[in-house]
C-alpha cells in the first residue's frame, strides 16, 4: 500500500471553544466550513479532542482562591488556569456537529490525565508523556502534517512544534484556525513556529495545489 505522506491534523473543534462555550474563542465556529473543504483534499485526517476529567489540574475552579487565566507553578512548569472546559462526556467536549470529516481515521483524546495538561497532540505538557500520534504517523508513512483548528496559539502551535520535533514537516493552515491571543500569545506562537521551521499556508492554496498534484 502506498504511504500516506500527507496528513491533515484537525485540532479541538469542540463546542466549549466555540462562541458561547466555556472557553470561547472569537469566531471559532468560522473554522468549521473551512476545515470541511480542506479535508476533502486529504485522504488521511486525524482529529484531536480535549477530554478533561472534572477534577483536572488546569481548571481554576480546582485551585482555591485562583481565577481563570492566572498562572500557577506545577511540577512540570508554569500552567495557565483555564475555566472548566471540555469535561469528559459533556456537550461542551463534543466535536462540532457540522464538522464533516467522515473519512477521519483516528481521534486522539488529550488532557485526560488529571495532573497534567495537554495542548499538543503529540506530547503532554510534562513533555515526557506521548499520545502515540508520532508513532501512528510513522506507521502510515506520513512525512508532512498540515494543521487546522483551535486555538492557533495553544493547541495548534504546540502540536506544530512537536510535529517538527518528531521529524515531520509541518504547515499551519492559518485561515482554518482561530486564536485565543492571551497577553500576546499569538505573536509569540507564530514567532516560535517560524523559528522551528513551521510553514504557513491558506486553505485555497492547498486545495488547488493538491488537485494539480
Amino acid at each position: 500500500m502506498k504511504p500516506v505522506e500527507d496528513v491533515l491534523l484537525v485540532v479541538d473543534v469542540q463546542y466549549d471553544f466555540m462562541p458561547g462555550g466555556a472557553l470561547a474563542i472569537a469566531h471559532g465556529d468560522e473554522v468549521v466550513p473551512v476545515i470541511n473543504r480542506l479535508a476533502r483534499a486529504f485522504s488521511h485526517v486525524v482529529l484531536t479532542q480535549d477530554w478533561h476529567p472534572a477534577s483536572h489540574v488546569s481548571f481554576a475552579s480546582n485551585h482555591a482562591g485562583r481565577a481563570p487565566f492566572e498562572t500557577v507553578a506545577l511540577p512540570y512548569g508554569e500552567q495557565v488556569l483555564w475555566p472548566a472546559h471540555c469535561v469528559q462526556g459533556t456537550e461542551g467536549a463534543a466535536l462540532h456537529r457540522d464538522l464533516d470529516v467522515p473519512h477521519a481515521r483516528l481521534v486522539i483524546r488529550k488532557g485526560h490525565h488529571e495532573q497534567v495538561d495537554s495542548y499538543s497532540a503529540f506530547v503532554e505538557a510534562d513533555r515526557t508523556t506521548p499520545t502515540g500520534l508520532a508513532g501512528y504517523l510513522r506507521e502510515v508513512g506520513a512525512r508532512r502534517v498540515w494543521l487546522a483548528g483551535l486555538a492557533t496559539d495553544y493547541c495548534v502551535a504546540w502540536s506544530a512544534l512537536d510535529a517538527r520535533a518528531a521529524g515531520f514537516e509541518a504547515t499551519v493552515v492559518e485561515d482554518a484556525c482561530r486564536a485565543i491571543d492571551l497577553n500576546g500569545s499569538l505573536e509569540r506562537a507564530w514567532r516560535d513556529m517560524r523559528e522551528a521551521g513551521v510553514a504557513r499556508a491558506r486553505s485555497d492554496e492547498i486545495a488547488m495545489n493538491r488537485r494539480e498534484a
